[in-house]
């Protein structure tokens, strides 16, 4: 199959129709307007529905809504959008309802900027909604993998009745390379995708009495029966955390004695420095997260074997991700931060310089 030289936000969009979603309900906001604007464009093509909401906070009650369906439905948003979105993905995540949220970072707080930025870790990964809960997240690194993310995403919340984030950037939704897509999923194919959902989904009312209707609903007034369902909820992530970690290792080797964790678009650039200082004989290795919720925790404390002597972490942030490290190396080694805010992105030759003054210390 050929590849098709497209935008992150363009690729992720035709991977998410190609996979089966045929609802999306978003509000335009820069860096990810591209999406939207391709999803209204190719929706009506594939029988699909395209409606551009008023807010923000109606576009997710609108996802709640067609997730009620069992249907294969997405919104996306940048990060004040997102922010705006919480209360419903809070929603989603209490009603154990299948969705997939995509986030095209950009600087913040506030309206910040639109340039690319990774401040919404906390967000996505601690729960950036109320109550205990928890969303899958996968952060990609280039445009392919941004594309293969939107079928994995879509399989993942349908296997455990969850709200599955995609934590892109503005650098990821705005660059272009070439993407090679999967086979689009067949009507056949999409429409037994809803079979499975029968046992807990509403059904139209046509369909009665051959089918249960059910109530989908996260408020519980007892206390007690809120106590159980929460932690029914914390069951099944502790099963998520089991079974589906996902990371990238990068040049590890026993000579390692430094090791570098990155995730994102950030990690490309410390890929480029690693190889730099390869060429110089000096041994960096890289672990990536790729999900970072559920975060590698033991991939990271393995990686430091016996000759790490400092963990380095860089972020377009002031250190989020950093805290998920730092729990992983448990006081075992230094952990450096460095990272940058406001929508400016670190060159390879800055963590070149950080990573040279590893060795000279």
């Amino acid at each position: 199959m050929s590849k098709i030289l497209m935008k992150g936000n363009e690729a992720v969009a035709e991977a998410a129709i190609r996979s089966g979603c045929r609802h999306y309900f978003a509000y335009p906001i820069t860096p990810q307007s591209e999406l939207i604007e391709y999803m209204a464009k190719m929706m009506p093509k594939v029988g699909g529905t395209f409606l551009q909401a008023e807010s923000e906070v109606s576009a997710i009650n609108m996802v709640y809504g067609a997730a009620g369906t069992g249907k294969r439905v997405m919104t996306s948003s940048s990060s004040p959008g997102i922010s705006l979105k919480m209360e419903g993905i809070s929603y989603a995540a209490g009603a154990e309802l299948p969705c997939v949220v995509i986030n095209v970072q950009r600087g913040g707080p506030g309206l910040g900027d639109i340039q690319p930025a990774q401040g919404d870790y906390f967000q996505a990964t601690k729960g950036g909604g109320h109550g205990d809960y928890r969303l899958i997240v996968l952060a990609p690194n280039s445009v392919q993998e941004f594309a293969d993310m939107a079928s994995e995403a879509f399989d993942l919340a349908d296997k455990y009745r969850n709200p599955v984030m995609i934590l892109a950037d503005g650098m990821l939704g705005q660059m272009m390379e070439p993407v090679e897509f999967k086979p689009a999923k067949t009507d056949a194919e999409i429409a037994e995708l809803g079979h499975q959902h029968e046992s807990w989904c509403i059904c139209p009312n046509q369909d009665a009495p051959n089918k249960h209707h059910h109530e989908i609903n996260s408020l519980e007034i007892d206390p007690t029966v809120l106590e159980k369902h929460v932690n029914a909820l914390y069951a099944k992530y502790a099963i998520i955390e089991e079974k589906e970690i996902r990371y990238e290792s990068y040049n590890l080797s026993d000579d390692n004695e430094v090791l570098v964790v990155a995730w994102g678009t950030s990690s490309r650039i410390v890929k480029s420095a690693i190889n730099e200082l390869k060429a110089k004989g000096k041994s960096v290795g890289l672990i990536r997260p790729i999900t970072v919720w559920p975060y590698p925790y033991e991939a990271v404390k393995q990686a430091l074997g016996k000759n790490v002597k400092q963990v380095y972490v860089f972020e377009l942030n002031t250190g989020q991700m950093l805290d998920d490290v730092k729990i992983a190396v448990a006081g075992k080694v230094p952990v450096q931060f460095w990272g940058k805010v406001g929508g400016i992105v670190f060159t390879p030759a800055e963590i070149e310089a950080k990573l040279e003054a590893c060795f000279e210390g």
